[in-house]
């Protein structure tokens, strides 16, 4: 078998045994030791024989880095993909190489080809089943595929897929209704458009206009958008433009109670805003805006008592305060149906996306009535918000969250998810933070407790080792090194159970 072919897998000479859709089968799967060993063969004979060529090696690493005996299998599921009959992984990874921007970057060295989903799993082209840990960048709330949003859409597919509101339909008047009866207080005005950067771009808008002023405070580390206007509330450089953007915004110290330089004293950050407005502004601002747990700045908390002190000072200075709900509603904090719930204040202004349509391009700005009367001082349009498909599916997540429980199941399996993460902390050096509510949890790799020094190699290694394990993992925060675990809201304890034995398996291997 070493005489073999580099496109048949010549791994046989290895580790015998069958092999199965690329994966050793049960029976040979070798232990970690023994994969360590493999992959030092691997690289040995990649450099001393023509026939062993570098693609070889990277095969062969990819072939023997399979799941050990310990971790199992992950749970039972009943459901079948059908074939897939399109073009291979390698066509398609040409063609978007092609014909793709190069901005739209792919997870993992050896990218996955996903073709199918059912709730919290996700299918390759080969059949092969992976533990979505992600959710689609935290989009996916109520599952892949869920029958009751499939129903929903299909339906109203079948019946008038797009007018706008120039003509009135029932599906966006009651999917209205049905999601404000849902917010606290005088939050009782919705708009629909399409992405959670369009919704912080018009709650930006809104805040200058009804204030009458022009400064907006926002939070280091924190991620609101890619338009223009949105580029200038993120405070993180990974995701800036070379271009003019973020006029008039200020970025406030960021309340992390992990490194930041407070600690969870909230009202120790809140004061920097007060000097913000003393300093940097005519004294009156326009607005503050904050996710209530950071995403992409790597699932991090705001310290206690934080929010309840910026609301007052901002509203002092005359600004509206705004809960970037994208990442955090829709029950997946678990506590409560809204982040912004969990730190005992109400926004004048609410953003959401993602989770809100479960994989649809819908998101929404709810406001109160005051505020949202600023944008009739001149005409306002979007084409394809709240469209009758994408308000039909909305509605239909909203019922699968009440129906089906999710938010307590969030709480439930999140408060599972967090005991298993904090047992690993307990077991591996290499963690330093592990922090979250509910299903919107963290896990930060640092190289040393002591001096928070990221772990980016370690980091990188888990997330690529998790993928061959079945595991697809988030990956973000400042520094590339925090694990953002988000998966769809249908997960089950044993599904945590086989994520945190995968992240185990992968950090006994460091």
């Amino acid at each position: 078998s070493i005489t073999r072919s580099v496109e048949e897998g010549p791994v046989s000479w290895l580790v015998p045994g069958p092999l199965s859709h690329g994966h050793l089968s049960h029976s040979c799967r070798p232990k970690p030791h023994s994969i360590k060993m493999a992959l030092q063969a691997c690289r040995a004979l990649s450099g001393k024989s023509s026939r062993f060529t570098p693609a070889f090696s990277a095969r062969c690493m990819s072939q023997v880095a399979t799941k050990p005996d310990s971790i199992g299998e992950l749970p039972p599921f009943d459901y079948k993909p059908a074939p897939y009959v399109g073009p291979s992984k390698e066509e398609v990874l040409a063609l978007r190489k092609e014909h793709l921007s190069p901005a739209m970057l792919y997870h993992f060295k050896n990218p996955v080809m996903i073709t199918h989903g059912k709730m919290q799993y996700l299918f390759d082209e080969r059949g092969r089943r992976y533990l979505d840990a992600f959710a689609g960048i935290v989009t996916v709330s109520v599952g892949h595929c869920h029958p009751e949003v499939n129903k929903a859409v299909i339906e109203q597919t079948e019946r008038l897929q797009h007018t706008t509101v120039i003509y009135l339909n029932n599906q966006i008047a009651e999917y209205a209704k049905e999601l404000t009866d849902r917010m606290p207080g005088n939050l009782k005005v919705a708009y629909f458009v399409n992405s959670g950067s369009e919704a912080n771009d018009m709650a930006i808008m809104m805040a200058r206009l009804y204030t009458g002023q022009y400064d907006m405070i926002a939070l280091r580390n924190g991620y609101h958008g890619l338009t223009g206007a949105t580029m200038g509330l993120m405070g993180l450089h990974t995701w800036k433009a070379n271009i003019p953007h973020g006029f008039g915004v200020h970025h406030a110290l960021n309340p992390d109670p992990y490194r930041g330089v407070f600690g969870n004293d909230g009202p120790a950050y809140a004061r920097d805003v007060t000097d913000i407005i003393q300093s940097s502004t005519p004294g009156r601002v326009a607005g503050f805006i904050s996710e209530t747990i950071q995403g992409v700045g790597g699932a991090v908390p705001l310290a206690d008592g934080y929010l309840p002190e910026v609301y007052k000072t901002v509203r002092e200075a005359g600004g509206i305060c705004i809960a970037d709900e994208v990442q955090t509603g829709f029950g997946r904090t678990g506590s409560n149906y809204w982040g912004f719930q969990n730190a005992g204040v109400t926004p004048d202004i609410v953003t959401m996306a993602k989770g809100i349509g479960n994989g649809l391009p819908l998101g929404a700005v709810v406001t109160t009535p005051e505020i949202a009367a600023t944008l009739a001082q001149r005409l306002h349009f979007n084409t394809y918000g709240g469209n009758p498909v994408c308000s039909a599916g909305g509605r239909a997540v909203l019922r699968v969250i009440d129906q089906e429980g999710i938010q307590a199941k969030a709480a439930d399996v999140g408060g599972h998810l967090l005991k298993g993460l904090r047992g690993l902390a307990a077991k591996h050096d290499v963690i330093g933070d592990v922090r979250g509510l509910g299903l919107m949890t963290g896990m930060e790799l640092v190289k040393d407790r002591a001096t928070k020094e990221p772990a980016k190699e370690e980091t990188a290694y888990v997330f690529e080792r998790c993928k061959d394990l079945g595991v697809l993992l988030g990956k973000g925060g400042l520094h590339g090194n925090v694990f953002r675990i988000k998966p769809p809201m249908c997960i089950t304890k044993p599904d945590v159970d086989f994520l945190v034995a995968a992240l185990d398996q992968a950090l006994s291997e460091l």
